[in-house]
């Protein structure tokens, strides 16, 4: 991922409706984002796409997905939420 697109995703983590998700998923981006696999970020990058009312149930785990690199991803924003 180039340096525009990574601001790009950053400027999305950080400006949503919900802090909450702003504060997850600007904290996973800062911390864990360089960690995952070519798959895992663009999963990430997709996830960041959503509303956050559609997000935030796949993030607190009340909705679970069935995709794969998906569910890897939102297990590793959910074990980050918890600590």
């Amino acid at each position: 991922m180039n340096t525009e697109e990574l601001n790009r995703l950053r400027w999305r983590c950080t400006h949503r409706a919900m802090l909450e998700m702003d504060l997850i998923l600007g904290n996973f981006l800062d911390h864990h984002f360089s960690n995952l696999t070519a798959e895992q970020a663009t999963e990430f990058a997709r996830l960041v796409e959503m509303e956050d009312q559609d997000l935030r149930p796949l993030v607190l785990g009340k909705r679970i997905s069935d995709d794969t690199i998906q569910a890897e991803v939102l297990a590793m924003l959910r074990d980050v939420r918890l600590k």
